[in-house]
């Protein structure tokens, strides 16, 4: 399964959790209805009939279905410990940076067969703060997968192979 980006950047965030999130339907969605101030808001942010969501809440319904369990669980880490994911963001913007691993084809436009010919290569780069700022900035204003596989193809490009713009002046790199 390919991962996006932005669901990518998500996963960072949400190892800083110090707690984990609720386990059982009714504890999540109990935990969204008091963050969403509602049951309507919740059903609406879930895409189920309120009532449905107040049968969760009630305990008569336990074990959602599959979909509903996903979107579920996607809802409460994306409101779970807003503090502790605004510290983790401002840390990796700041000091930390992000590291970033692909596994993806390069090579140079070339003729088939030269020794430019790509060939797939494994790569974990890490990337200092001002491109994790760029990419959480990116991913906070609604920037969609190509924005971001663009800001982190740039980054790559600056701090792989152009070694922090040491050499290889003028290469490009872009995600496709």
């Amino acid at each position: 399964m390919v991962d996006s980006l932005a669901d990518s950047l998500d996963r960072a965030l949400e190892g800083a959790f110090t707690r984990r999130i609720p386990q059982s339907a009714q504890a999540q969605m109990k935990y969204l209805v008091r963050q969403l101030k509602g049951t309507r808001a919740a059903a609406q942010v879930l895409g189920v009939s309120q009532r449905t969501v107040e049968r969760y809440v009630k305990g008569q319904l336990k074990r959602p279905r599959q979909d509903l369990r996903g979107r579920l669980e996607r809802g409460v880490k994306k409101r779970w410990q807003p503090q502790i994911r605004a510290k983790a963001r401002k840390k990796a913007a700041s000091t930390d940076g992000l590291v970033v691993s692909t596994r993806a084809r390069f090579g140079f436009e070339a003729a088939g067969g030269t020794t430019d010919d790509a060939r797939v290569r494994d790569i974990t780069q890490a990337l200092p703060p001002q491109w994790a700022d760029r990419l959480f900035t990116a991913r906070e204003q609604g920037a969609n997968e190509q924005q971001l596989h663009q800001i982190a193809a740039d980054g790559l490009a600056q701090m792989y192979f152009r070694a922090n713009n040491s050499r290889a002046h003028g290469l490009g790199v872009e995600f496709t």
